[in-house]
């Protein structure tokens, strides 16, 4: 794994800059990311492929990993900011991202964006670059201001196309549906595809044909995602114990949950809060 940042306490902002050809084979790092650019191929976002065409943007969470195959050679722009610096939890009304994560597990991460919007984030960007090369007095706050904008832009456009809100009475696929009604309830507690197609009396096998087709992911990795999504959540949201984040998510082990959160994340429940920090959002809540 490339590690892009060394120390989150002396970066708090950063643009970077690659050509397609010469991205990271894998990149991931303890900060939150904002991913820009243009083209068509495909992407993977913690090994799962989706594929992008036009202008796109991509949010990604401390430690999540991003691959990139592109079929052209075009400029990939990065935003990376630490989670003391803009505490997306706090911000999440104003800016009305997707949780405290951006994304839906059971959607497209990436947003596809208007040739205007695009270039309108490029140039916040750029502006954030000047800003924090000249480090004066009030740099900090306009920042954090353009850092809202592009959020805003990007949920903004989140739901004016496919990428909205799923609802799982919309699904065409009734199993699906039903699938993802269950899963949000039982996640916790049941993490065996059996459980789930017994619950619907069907075979393991129509299941995952029926929730491959419908979200791009198997159930399984459905299940690994949603588990590995609210360990991130009560890491960074909670002042909970290791051990007490294993038992509320159905780990009678906490030795066996932190192997498995290592395995799917890349580092372990303590190393991740230790980078990724405790939100303002936990302390506010003692």
């Amino acid at each position: 794994m490339i590690k892009q940042i060394s120390d989150p306490l002396i970066m708090e902002v950063k643009i970077q800059s690659y050509r397609t050809p010469g991205f990271p084979g894998e990149f991931s790092t303890e900060n939150y990311t904002v991913v820009l650019w243009k083209g068509t191929g495909v992407y993977a976002v913690d090994d799962i492929n989706y594929s992008h065409k036009g202008y796109t943007i991509l949010f990604l969470s401390p430690y999540q990993k991003l691959k990139m195959a592109s079929e052209s050679d075009e400029e990939v722009s990065v935003l990376l900011f630490h989670g003391d610096y803009y505490c997306i939890e706090y911000h999440k009304e104003e800016v009305a991202c997707n949780g405290l994560l951006f994304n839906n597990i059971y959607l497209n991460p990436g947003i596809e964006l208007m040739k205007e919007n695009y270039e309108y984030i490029l140039e916040l960007f750029n502006h954030i670059k000047k800003e924090n090369s000249e480090n004066h007095q009030f740099s900090k706050s306009i920042i954090k201001t353009y850092i809202q904008l592009i959020l805003a832009i990007g949920s903004k456009q989140k739901n004016t196309v496919s990428n909205g809100p799923v609802s799982n009475e919309k699904l065409p696929n009734k199993n699906a549906a039903a699938f993802q009604k269950l899963l949000e309830s039982y996640f916790r507690h049941e993490k065996e595809l059996s459980f789930y197609s017994d619950q619907l009396n069907i075979t393991n096998n129509t299941l995952s044909k029926a929730v491959k087709k419908e979200f791009a992911k198997t159930p399984s990795q459905l299940i690994n995602e949603k588990i590995i999504l609210e360990s991130k959540k009560l890491l960074h949201l909670t002042y909970r114990s290791v051990k007490e984040i294993a038992s509320e998510l159905g780990f009678t082990d906490e030795f066996y949950f932190s192997r498995y959160f290592k395995k799917s994340v890349g580092c372990s429940p303590k190393n991740y809060r230790e980078k990724v920090g405790i939100s303002i959002v936990a302390k506010m809540s003692m």
